[in-house]
């Protein structure tokens, strides 16, 4: 992974994380979970790929 993407997967992990949260806020009475979970993955694998990058830095400094 390449650390210099570590800034725009964070900025792309919040933007679809504020989107659910409207989208819950907008929905809330009639809030599947179906729904939430779908929303959600794009979100935490960005984030995940922002941890991912991190730490691939962090290992290479110290070899």
């Amino acid at each position: 992974m390449n650390p210099k993407f570590r800034n725009l997967y964070i900025i792309i992990g919040c933007l679809l994380l504020i989107s659910l949260i409207v989208e819950v806020i907008r929905t809330y009475p009639e809030v599947s979970a179906k729904g939430v979970l779908l929303n959600a993955l794009p979100a935490i694998l960005f984030f995940y790929l922002a941890y991912k990058t991190y730490h691939e830095k962090k290992d290479s400094e110290l070899m």
